[in-house]
């Protein structure tokens, strides 16, 4: 394998990086590291296995290692393959569960909001500004009102700006693209967004640099049980095909829509999960004026228009969501064409100018993981979580929404520690910044400097700490060390080739999927779905991951059957025929698992 370790970072300043604690690491995900953490996995009995690496599963292997436990954690897939990196991007409170009287969720979920913005990851996540439209003259303005001045409220102390209300006339200068005649005023507020799957990479990654042990690509194929206990899981490393056996103390399930397929290895388990399907639709910034997003209701869901990424950084739109159940395949979760339509139906009903499918550049779908309730409608199922050990030495964790995933894993671990025959720390993780967050305002505030000594724009430098943040210095040395590294992508050139190398050198992707649609978002953000990019990044991804030709080849054809299934399935009336047509591609890592 080629030996593409980043130059030294020389005069390029990282702030406060925190030195690697004992048995830890700098948090680097690469072959070598995936290598040492299937090493340990099978060589030791471990105090917690996780499994599932999702945003659940990799908040609690990083309170695990950070309360001091030896901790795995196996995904069948890659880091936030599944809900993880499909979801609205917003880390919010959630304003319609002030109005279903759920204030402890709110409360919880605006508390996990305010750390997230001031201490735990401010390079990934950022205000934005919303606009809620008001029809009524009345009674909407109070009640509305109300809600969001208690949301304000109940969020307590921030940076963020308060809420305030809006003549027409005020919104339509805020939002030229709504359409007049529907609204007599709005109301805006703040709320935050993140890239969902960066942010949970980020969180495996300070779990790794905390110790813990983490791998993709390896699948649980059963539990090892002694007696009535599991003590254990039986694991297949789809790369290579091996299987292995990984004992620990407590194995916890965090594998969202996944959970009880994961519990029947048990044969048994309290916790059920249905799964409801969001989908979203990207549309360039160029087709709705506006500088803020806008959410309402509607017949069954929610409407937001999101800005992505935040300004001045926008480039794009996000329009979602539905919320219909799904009982088909879990992997790969299809928008059919009738999604698409009601989306852009509910979305018309707003604009002054419609949108039409020409407008779509792309399109995503993912599985909420919902506790089974009592009531027939997704949209009604509980968002809070559970946690059960339903068979002894198993946890289940389920539910729960992405903002408050740091809370389901305290309560995960709190509940491991019950079993141990030793006193178990509280968790740190509201205290213990991300990577990327350590001294990332330092950073942020170097760029000019770091602009001038690269050689790039300093708006690409300010696009790479929204991404990276003090992890930036690295990718620069990178570029200095390898100037082809620092031109921008052919078909997606918002990015640099360096983010690509970074992807495959230092973030654990292993193969062309998840650098295009995980590490980078170019599969959703460009009009040809990443296939230009495609051909233009996978040299130097083989080249880091060691693929000789016929891999090159093979990775490219995968990908392009992916974006050519997925655009057959947009087609399909229903989401019974949508869900054969995205199967039309096999997953990559399965296809590969077969053919060694």
């Amino acid at each position: 394998m080629a030996d593409l370790a980043p130059a030294p970072v020389s005069d390029l300043p990282v702030p406060d990086a925190p030195a690697p604690l004992p048995g830890s690491s700098d948090g680097r995900l690469d072959p070598a590291q995936r290598a040492r953490a299937l090493q340990t996995m099978a060589g030791q009995q471990l105090d917690v296995l996780v499994v599932g690496g999702g945003i659940t599963g990799a908040g609690t292997a990083l309170d695990a290692a950070a309360r001091g436990l030896s901790v795995g954690l196996v995904e069948a897939r890659d880091y936030a393959a599944g809900t993880s990196s499909r979801s609205s991007k917003l880390i919010h409170g959630g304003l319609r569960y002030l109005e279903q009287l759920n204030f402890a969720l709110v409360h919880e979920a605006l508390h996990e909001r305010t750390l997230m913005l001031d201490r735990l990851c401010p390079h990934l996540v950022r205000p934005i500004p919303f606009l809620y439209p008001l029809t009524n003259r009345v009674w909407e303005r109070a009640y509305v009102g109300a809600g969001i001045a208690l949301y304000d409220a109940m969020a307590g102390r921030t940076g963020m700006p308060r809420h305030r209300h809006l003549t027409r006339t005020q919104a339509l200068r805020i939002a030229p693209s709504l359409r007049a005649d529907k609204l007599v005023g709005a109301i805006q507020y703040y709320d935050a967004q993140v890239d969902d799957a960066r942010h949970t990479l980020a969180v495996a990654r300070t779990a790794a640099r905390h110790g813990a042990a983490i791998a993709t690509s390896c699948r649980v194929v059963d539990f090892v049980t002694e007696g009535e206990r599991i003590v254990g899981a039986k694991v297949r490393d789809l790369e290579g095909g091996e299987e292995f056996v990984v004992r620990a103390r407590q194995v916890i399930n965090a594998t969202g829509v996944w959970t009880d397929d994961v519990q029947a290895f048990a044969g048994r388990g309290r916790i059920k999960v249905r799964a409801s399907k969001g989908v979203h639709l990207v549309v360039p910034r160029d087709r709705i004026h506006s500088d803020a997003g806008f959410i309402t209701r509607t017949a069954s869901s929610v409407l937001f228009v999101i800005p992505w990424m935040a300004p001045p950084f926008t480039r794009h739109w996000i329009i979602g969501t539905t919320d219909t159940e799904w009982d088909l395949g879990k992997a790969h979760p299809a928008a059919s064409s009738a999604d698409i339509d009601y989306l852009l139906g509910e979305a018309n009903k707003w604009l002054n100018i419609p949108l039409t499918r020409e407008d779509v550049e792309g399109v995503y779908a993912g599985l909420r993981p919902l506790l089974t309730g009592e009531s027939e409608a997704t949209s009604k199922l509980s968002r809070e979580h559970a946690v059960v050990q339903g068979v002894s030495g198993l946890i289940t964790v389920a539910g729960g929404k992405y903002t408050t995933y740091r809370v389901m894993a305290k309560d995960a671990i709190d509940a491991a520690a019950r079993s141990m025959n030793r006193r178990v720390p509280e968790t740190p993780t509201d205290r213990l910044p991300l990577v990327g967050a350590d001294g990332f305002q330092a950073t942020w505030n170097q760029r000019e400097r770091l602009a001038a000594g690269s050689g790039l724009h300093v708006a690409r430098i300010e696009h790479l700490l929204r991404r990276y943040g003090s992890e930036v210095p690295r990718l620069l040395a990178a570029i200095a060390d390898r100037p082809e590294l620092g031109a921008p992508i052919d078909g997606a050139a918002d990015h640099l080739m360096v983010e690509a190398w970074y992807a495959a050198a230092w973030e654990g992707a292993l193969h062309l999927d998840d650098v295009l649609t995980r590490r980078m978002r170019i599969s959703i953000e460009t009009w040809d779905r990443g296939l230009t990019a495609a051909k233009a990044v996978v040299g130097v991804v083989g080249e880091v991951l060691g693929w000789d030709e016929d891999t090159r080849v093979r990775e490219l054809s995968h990908y392009e059957a992916r974006v050519e299934a997925e655009r057959e399935s947009q087609t399909m009336d229903d989401d019974h025929t949508a869900d054969a047509a995205r199967l039309g591609a096999p997953d990559v890592r399965t296809g590969f698992a077969t053919q060694r």
